[in-house]
């Protein structure tokens, strides 16, 4: 029996990478899981399938999450699928894809990040945790410059843990905690293959500075450790090489 059982969860961006890796980690703890896809079926049903091999209960569902319906989509199936929804992990971001529109990235990692909390926390009860995973890059990008390439993500992904920090009050009046998960560059994720692509040689440089990677794996669990630490809402986890993000800013 895991440390989750009776938790019905929502991993938003989880049919690969962190996202995939976090839902079978929190499965294997006793959670249920909603494995959430925009448009990779295959990927989700895959996952669903590993946890499900293993003892697991979870459920793909098909979301965008900019559009209207995709949050409602994603709750109901938490609901109806397992009668409770009391841990939300926000993994999904994106806006370096060259043919989704200059204002896709605010759309995805600001706006359907503050729609997708609204309409969870409606339904979650108290004692319910929300995880907002986010990069050094994008917290610290205010006072830390970061590669051309990604400075429209950066930001994007700063303004949206800003909104979601300022509903912090609202939350906690609903018994319901947030936690941000900072992480530095990742090894193996499609961004940092994006960003070696953009800028050649990113990944060994920031391997270098920062001594060591996190790979998919073990950010992934760091997250999943923040779903119980004892830690008050609002506060950051710094994952891989903050300290010379921190000197600086």
């Amino acid at each position: 029996m895991g440390t989750l059982n009776g938790t019905g969860a929502i991993v938003t961006g989880s049919s690969r990478g962190i996202g995939a890796d976090v839902a079978q980690l929190l499965a294997a703890e006793g959670a249920s899981v909603v494995v959430n896809y925009r448009q990779k079926a295959p990927r989700a049903n895959k996952v669903v399938a590993a946890i499900e091999a293993a003892g697991g209960k979870a459920v793909a569902v098909g979301a965008d999450l900019t559009a209207p319906e995709g949050a409602a989509a994603l709750i109901t199936a938490a609901q109806e699928n397992f009668g409770v929804l009391n841990l939300l992990i926000l993994n999904a971001s994106g806006g370096m894809e060259t043919t989704m529109g200059e204002d896709y990235a605010l759309k995805l990692n600001r706006d359907a990040q503050v729609d997708m909390v609204e309409a969870a926390a409606d339904v979650m009860p108290a004692g319910s945790r929300i995880v907002f995973v986010t990069s050094h890059q994008a917290h610290f990008i205010d006072t830390v410059e970061t590669m051309e390439a990604y400075e429209p993500v950066a930001r994007s992904k700063r303004a949206g843990e800003d909104a979601l920090r300022n509903l912090i009050s609202e939350l906690e009046g609903k018994g319901i905690s947030l936690v941000v998960v900072s992480g530095d560059m990742i090894e193996g994720t499609v961004t940092a293959t994006l960003l070696d692509r953009a800028t050649p040689g990113a990944i060994e440089a920031r391997r270098v500075e920062a001594g060591r990677l996190y790979s998919v794996s073990e950010f992934a669990a760091e997250i999943v450790r923040m779903v119980t630490a004892d830690v008050p809402t609002g506060h950051t986890e710094y994952v891989g090489g903050a300290q010379d993000f921190l000197a600086k800013s």
